[in-house]
């Protein structure tokens, strides 16, 4: 392994989102950050060479995505999860939530019900409310401490409800679940059957732990790629959450046209030079950087597992297939939720994500980002099993 996964990386400035908000969001500056989900982890050389070469120019002017950043998307898209794309079928966006809030006011109208998974990634139903549509879930069930979908429960709301549009986070947030190629299928099936247009979130994809394998949804069967609109990055992949760029793959011709449209009326689709070419180098220089992230993750995740097993075998938890993100419940505390978040806050002196805002299925979990040296997810689980001991 030739990257410096290992190096502790000062990154406490106030523009941080993850460091800068520590007193703000958790009450004190002495709280460990194990939230928001970026790495602490330096970014691939090929990326940052690429940048520098920008700045070497000495003129951030106007630019124009080269047919360079195409060829390398469809090649990764390709290689990685047999995506066969075209040129036109590539629209880019500033990221997968303005682009959830986009897909929703240009397919769906005021009031019209939209679908998701609960829990899920918190921007969901925020788009969907912040748009006044109906924000209708089905709860995950838990088997063998992973989540399932509940698909009578699915197909009971999508028809009484006359839902419209269903959102997917695959790999899921929170819980890491990689969806199966066969409950993929029945989920398109179920859409293509009730006339329900799919968001694929799969900005997570190349996050996935072996055995398991990621599937695009509009891989499974040609006829998906009618009414499903996926969405991706290098961001979450690479660490690139501030450059800002991810990609919008549309090949049914006719929503493509409605969506650049829209995309025309807000002039989103003219996005910045660092995201261009940050973008392109990940995608065409980034493999190797990404394999032993992949194995340093896959590590990190070895020690959360055995340490809980260990230290904390009263705690249940998901261990999760993809993403760099894990789920606990915290329900031995006796806790509310706002107690618990305060708990871990205050006396553990760590900063997690609060379950509860992942949906009422969320309640009395929290989420962990483990992307970070090992030197600091020892000291993050020392102030877990801490928050734990200690009485309420």
């Amino acid at each position: 392994m030739n990257h410096h996964f290992d190096e502790v990386i000062d990154r406490k400035n106030p523009f941080s989102v993850k460091w800068g908000s520590l007193e703000k969001l958790f009450g004190s500056e002495d709280v460990l950050p194990m939230w928001v989900a970026d790495m602490d982890f330096e970014n691939p050389e090929p990326v940052l060479a690429a940048l520098r070469k920008v700045l070497d120019n000495h003129v951030l002017g106007y630019m124009m995505p080269p047919d360079s950043l195409y060829e390398a998307i469809i090649h990764w898209q390709k290689e990685r999860h047999q995506m066969i794309l075209a040129k036109e079928d590539i629209l880019f966006s500033p990221g997968v939530v303005p682009s959830i809030g986009l897909i929703i006011q240009t397919f769906t109208q005021v009031n019209d019900a939209v679908m998701i998974h609960n829990p899920v990634y918190t921007p969901f139903s925020n788009m969907i409310e912040l748009n006044q549509r109906q924000c209708i879930s089905s709860t995950l069930t838990i088997q063998d401490n992973q989540f399932k979908m509940d698909f009578a429960d699915i197909e009971k709301k999508m028809v009484e409800q006359q839902v419209k549009l269903f959102i997917l986070c695959n790999p899921q947030n929170p819980g890491g679940r990689v969806w199966s190629k066969k409950e993929l299928t029945q989920l398109a099936e179920m859409c293509k059957k009730h006339d329900v247009l799919i968001i694929s979130d799969e900005i997570h994809g190349d996050l996935v732990f072996q055995p398991e394998s990621f599937t695009s949804l509009v891989t499974l069967d040609s006829s998906y790629q009618d009414f499903v609109l996926t969405l991706s990055a290098a961001t979450k992949t690479f660490n690139l959450a501030g450059i800002k760029l991810s990609m919008v793959f549309v090949q049914n011709p006719k929503l493509r046209d409605q969506f650049i449209q829209a995309q025309n009326k807000i002039e989103q689709s003219a996005l910045n030079t660092f995201g261009y070419v940050g973008t392109e180098a990940a995608f065409s220089e980034g493999g190797p950087w990404l394999s032993d992230l992949m194995q340093y993750l896959s590590a990190n995740l070895e020690l959360i597992c055995t340490f809980f097993d260990k230290e904390l075998p009263q705690v249940r938890y998901m261990k999760p297939e993809g993403t760099y993100l894990f789920w606990f419940d915290c329900s031995t505390l006796g806790m509310t939720d706002a107690e618990l978040a305060d708990h871990f806050a205050k006396v553990g002196k760590i900063g997690l994500n609060a379950g509860a805002a992942y949906g009422p299925a969320g309640s009395n979990y929290m989420r962990l980002n483990f992307a970070a040296p090992q030197s600091l997810i020892e000291e993050g689980l020392k102030r877990i099993k801490y928050a734990f001991e200690q009485p309420h």
